[in-house]
């Protein structure tokens, strides 16, 4: 069986969070989507659901995290080089998000950081898998 990963997100504007995911490129399950949730299509093995506060809320007995103001956990996606890094950090803040910090070029991996219209902290990153594997360079 492969293993899938569903990241659950509290929304304050369902239909806000669906656009903008869709700007980005991804869809949206209809299977799995009513007035109080909307399931994004990553890939085949990686799915967001996006969650009114209500609805969010009978998972939890804590409270949602205000994540404009802090950062309750960081999603990072990979990407298959540096210029989709580029193309989709790009989507996201002509989609309304907001950049989390200026590209990272390591050499070995480049990355791009934003936040979503609630705030969630997502980064795009691309590896050279070859570099990534041969270590740190010797000094």
């Amino acid at each position: 069986m492969t293993t899938s990963i569903f990241v659950n997100l509290p929304v304050s504007d369902l239909e806000a969070s669906k656009a903008f995911y869709q700007a980005l490129g991804y869809t949206i399950n209809p299977n799995f989507t009513d007035e109080t949730a909307a399931c994004v299509v990553f890939s085949d093995t990686i799915y967001t659901m996006l969650l009114t506060h209500d609805k969010f809320s009978q998972f939890t007995k804590q409270p949602i995290a205000d994540t404009q103001k802090t950062t309750a956990a960081i999603v990072a996606l990979s990407a298959g080089s540096r210029e989709e890094v580029d193309e989709l950090a790009n989507k996201a803040l002509e989609a309304g998000g907001s950049e989390t910090y200026d590209a990272q070029d390591l050499g070995f991996m480049y990355s791009r950081a934003f936040r979503d219209l609630d705030g969630h902290h997502w980064e795009v990153l691309w590896m050279d898998e070859a570099a990534a594997q041969a270590g740190p360079p010797e000094h």
